[in-house]
C-alpha cells in the first residue's frame, strides 16, 4: 500500500490487549488493522486462564453476557504441596457471583476467548489478518509510520505493539532490550478434557460454578508455582518456573510438570482425562518493576504483556484483565489526540493511571519482595504440612502442646522463628 492509503492504527497481535484496543478504536470510527502471527487469535497463548469481568464491562457494559467464558469462579483455592502431602484452603463466597450484575471472574480458554474478542473487534469494523508475521517497523524522520510483513509495506499514523512478553516490535522501536532471565518465568500448561459432571463432582461445584487454584511447593524448590482452573468440560493445569533456576535443576521443566500431574492430590482430579493441548511460553514475573521505563515513542505504543502488565501475588495471577484495560487506554489516547501524534504517548500514560492500571500494579508491588524469599518454595510448604500432620495425628500418646509442635516443625525444617518473623516483617513493610 502507499503512504497515502494508510490506516489510522496498525495493531500487532490479536490477544486481549490488541483486540480490546481494536474494538474501542473501530467503534470510534478509526480505520484499524490487526495483524496476528498465529493462524487464529489465541492459538499461541498459554494463560491458565482467568478473566476478571470488570475489564469487559469497561470495554462494553453487558459484554460478559455474550462472551466466550467457561465457569464463573466461586471457589478460590490455595494448595501447599510437600512430598505426597497437601494442604488445601478453599474459600467459597457465592457473593462474588451475584444473580444480578457481572460475576467477579470467569475461567476462560484463550483459544476460544481470543477468537471471540477478535471477532467482536471485526464487528465494530476492524480488519483482523491472521497467519501474517510482521518482520520490522518502518521509521521515517524519527517516527514509526508502519510495518513490513514479507514483501508488503503497511502504513499507519500509530503502530501498537501487542505481541507479547518478548515483544519484537518494542525491541525494534528501541524501547526494550533482550529479556533478562530473572524477570520472566517459563510457563507450561495442559488442557485436560473431562465431562462437566465429573469436574463438578471432583471440585464440589454446582453447574456453571468453577474453581481457581494456586499451588505452592510443586516446583521442587525452584522459584515458581502452579495453577489449576476448571473449565466447562476441561481442566487447565500448569506451572511456572524461573528459567535460570530450572536450568540448574536435575530435572527438566517437563519432568517437574509431570511430577505435579502425578501428585496424589492432583492425579485424582484429572484421572481419566485426555490432554488436548500442551504449550509453553515466557511469563512476566516482575510485576510493577517489570513495566518498561518507556512505553511509547512518536507513532508507537506498547500494551498488554509487551508493556509488562502482569500481576502475580502468589494467591492470584492477573494478566488478561490488565491487557484489556491497557488496550482501552491506548485506544482512548489515540481517539483523543490522533491529530497530534506527539501527545498520544503522554496521554496514554495518563489513561493508564486514570483507568487505575498503573496504581493497581504499584499497590501489588510488595508481593515481589515476598516471592523472592527462596525458602518459601520448599521449606515453608514442608513446614505447613508438618504442622498439619502433627495436628491431626492421634496415636494414643499424649499430644504435644501446639507451641511445641510448631517450634519442633520449624527446627526440623532448618528454619528459625526469627526467619519467620523477618518474613512477616517484610510482608508488613511490603504490603
Amino acid at each position: 500500500m502507499s503512504n497515502e492509503d494508510k490506516f489510522d492504527v496498525i495493531i500487532v497481535g490479536a490477544g486481549p490487549a490488541g483486540s480490546a484496543c481494536a474494538y474501542t478504536l473501530a467503534k470510534a470510527g478509526k480505520n484499524v488493522l490487526v495483524i496476528e502471527r498465529g493462524d487464529t487469535p489465541g492459538c499461541k497463548n498459554v494463560t491458565g486462564g482467568r478473566l476478571y469481568t470488570y475489564a469487559l464491562e469497561m470495554l462494553e457494559q453487558g459484554l460478559f453476557e455474550e462472551a466466550a467464558l467457561e465457569r464463573r469462579v466461586t471457589h478460590e483455592e490455595i494448595m501447599i504441596i510437600s512430598g505426597d502431602r497437601a494442604v488445601t484452603i478453599d474459600f467459597n463466597q457465592p457473593g462474588f457471583n451475584p444473580d444480578s450484575g457481572a460475576p467477579m471472574s470467569f475461567t476462560v480458554l484463550r483459544a476460544v476467548f481470543d477468537e471471540w474478542l477478535a471477532a467482536k473487534a471485526e464487528e465494530m469494523g476492524a480488519i483482523v489478518a491472521c497467519g501474517i508475521k510482521v518482520d520490522q517497523l518502518i521509521e521515517q524522520n524519527g517516527k514509526i509510520v508502519g510495518v513490513i510483513a514479507g514483501e508488503d509495506e503497511m502504513y499507519a499514523d500509530i503502530v501498537i505493539a501487542a505481541d507479547g512478553v518478548n515483544s519484537f516490535m518494542a525491541q525494534q522501536a528501541g524501547l526494550i532490550q533482550d529479556i533478562v532471565a530473572k524477570t520472566v518465568g517459563v510457563g507450561v500448561k495442559e488442557v485436560i478434557e473431562l465431562p462437566a459432571k465429573t469436574i463438578e463432582e471432583r471440585f464440589n461445584l454446582k453447574a456453571g460454578e468453577g474453581a481457581a487454584r494456586m499451588i505452592l511447593g510443586c516446583t521442587e524448590g525452584i522459584h515458581g508455582g502452579g495453577f489449576l482452573y476448571t473449565n466447562k468440560d476441561s481442566i487447565s493445569l500448569g506451572c511456572v518456573f524461573m528459567p535460570g533456576e530450572a536450568a540448574q535443576h536435575k530435572k527438566s521443566v517437563h519432568e517437574i510438570f509431570q511430577d505435579l500431574k502425578l501428585h496424589p492430590a492432583i492425579l485424582p482430579l484429572i484421572d481419566g482425562g485426555e490432554t488436548v493441548e500442551y504449550s509453553a511460553h515466557l511469563v512476566s514475573e516482575a510485576g510493577y518493576r517489570g513495566i518498561h521505563p518507556r512505553l511509547y515513542r512518536e507513532g508507537f505504543l506498547m500494551i498488554g504483556d509487551a508493556a509488562g502488565f502482569v500481576i502475580n501475588t502468589g494467591y492470584s495471577i492477573r494478566g488478561i484483565d490488565l491487557a484489556i484495560v491497557s488496550g482501552i487506554a491506548a485506544a482512548r489516547a489515540v481517539i483523543a489526540h490522533g491529530d497530534n501524534l506527539a501527545a498520544v504517548g503522554p496521554n496514554y500514560m495518563q489513561e493508564l493511571i486514570h483507568l487505575k492500571l498503573i496504581p493497581t500494579m504499584k499497590a501489588a508491588d510488595g508481593y515481589f519482595d515476598i516471592l523472592e524469599t527462596p525458602w518459601i518454595y520448599d521449606k515453608l510448604p514442608n513446614l505447613a504440612n508438618d504442622v498439619f500432620n502433627n495436628l491431626f495425628t492421634v496415636n494414643g500418646e499424649v499430644p504435644q502442646r501446639m507451641k511445641d509442635t510448631v517450634m519442633g516443625a520449624i527446627k526440623a525444617n532448618g528454619l528459625s522463628l526469627w526467619q519467620l518473623l523477618k518474613l512477616g516483617i517484610k510482608g508488613v513493610k511490603s504490603l
